[in-house]
């Protein structure tokens, strides 16, 4: 059983080398310990120290490709290096490296899928009341999209399985956090959540505030529902406007029995219930199709997969040059 530890990192030197340390080489239930650092384009000393703290793997982009795109080659390069368990932290230390053994335990006991750190945000002392206010909101909306009951959907740290790091896949360019989460809930992973506590950091480089963080996490939200529950999310669109018809097509109905079986004066009622009828047929109509497509992409989903298992099941076996 390895685990493999894996730390997307950008500019981080004065902090990287303390995570790496923190991290617990021996785990009960686990034969090895790794840890790969994914080196996101940092224009520091990040790599260096990163080596000197004891770091097993560097995997170096040489040009910033963006938290989610970093995340994903490193979860590629952990199976490549036959991880069995992959737990993802980040390089600013705000997750504890002495807390990992509680996500690898609930994976190895409870067989979870996917296990997330939940850090009770409520508690954070560092955490605005807007932040927390906006956290708790935001992973209310997660746990509806994706039908899990994880309370810190943003949480970057969690651990995942070899088999559900094959299957989940990000399409985000912004955080795989979100994305992956509902994708878990869709797909019917077993997610897990354990409490864990967290250090004061800087403020996150990752977005310009808490509304810019907001409105990207809300794309993303609809976006991969969306995706998944194409036919759902096309009713949704379409109610109001049978709703719109169905309003003003009952008022016509009650005025033409009222005034002796003649509508005068209500050609514009008449023209809007016909024109927003149209319209949410034509709404619902790209549902089913869009649910046709999502068939498609459940094929191409599980080939993806096939594919990936056979090239990471195939170069785990390989030794590391």
């Amino acid at each position: 059983m390895k685990v493999i530890v894996q730390i997307p990192a950008l500019n981080e030197e004065q902090t990287i080398a303390s995570v790496i340390r923190a991290v617990p080489r021996n785990i009960a239930g686990v034969d090895r310990v790794e840890v790969l650092v994914i080196d996101d384009g940092s224009t520091d000393g990040t790599v260096e120290m990163a080596k000197t703290a004891g770091a097993d793997h560097v995997l170096s982009l040489h040009r910033n490709r963006g938290l989610a795109s970093a995340f994903q080659l490193g979860l590629d390069a952990c199976l490549r290096h036959g991880a069995d368990i992959i737990v993802n932290t980040d390089a600013d230390n705000q997750y504890p490296g002495d807390q990992i053994p509680q996500l690898v335990e609930r994976i190895l006991q409870d067989r979870a899928d996917l296990v997330i750190g939940d850090r009770q945000t409520v508690t954070v002392a560092h955490f605005s009341l807007r932040k927390k206010w906006l956290q708790i909101f935001g992973s209310w909306v997660v746990r509806c999209a994706s039908g899990t009951s994880v309370p810190d959907a943003p949480s970057g740290f969690r651990a995942y399985t070899r088999e559900t790091a094959l299957r989940l896949f990000v399409i985000s360019d912004f955080s795989y956090t979100i994305d992956h989460l509902i994708q878990a809930g869709k797909r019917r992973m077993a997610v897990a959540h354990v409490p864990i506590r967290t250090n004061s950091t800087r403020p996150s480089r990752l977005h310009r505030g808490n509304w810019n963080f907001v409105k990207r996490q809300a794309a993303i939200i609809l976006r991969t529902y969306a995706t998944y529950e194409p036919l759902k999310t096309f009713f949704w669109l379409s109610l109001p406007f049978f709703l719109v018809s169905l309003a003003l097509s009952i008022r016509l109905f009650i005025r033409f029995i009222l005034q002796d079986f003649s509508l005068p004066g209500n050609v514009q009622s008449l023209v809007v219930a016909g024109v927003t009828l149209i319209a949410g047929f034509l709404v619902l109509m790209f549902g089913l199709l869009a649910d046709r497509i999502s068939d498609n992409r459940r094929l191409m989903d599980e080939v993806l997969y096939r594919l990936r298992k056979q090239e990471m099941d195939g170069s785990s076996t390989r030794p590391d040059p």
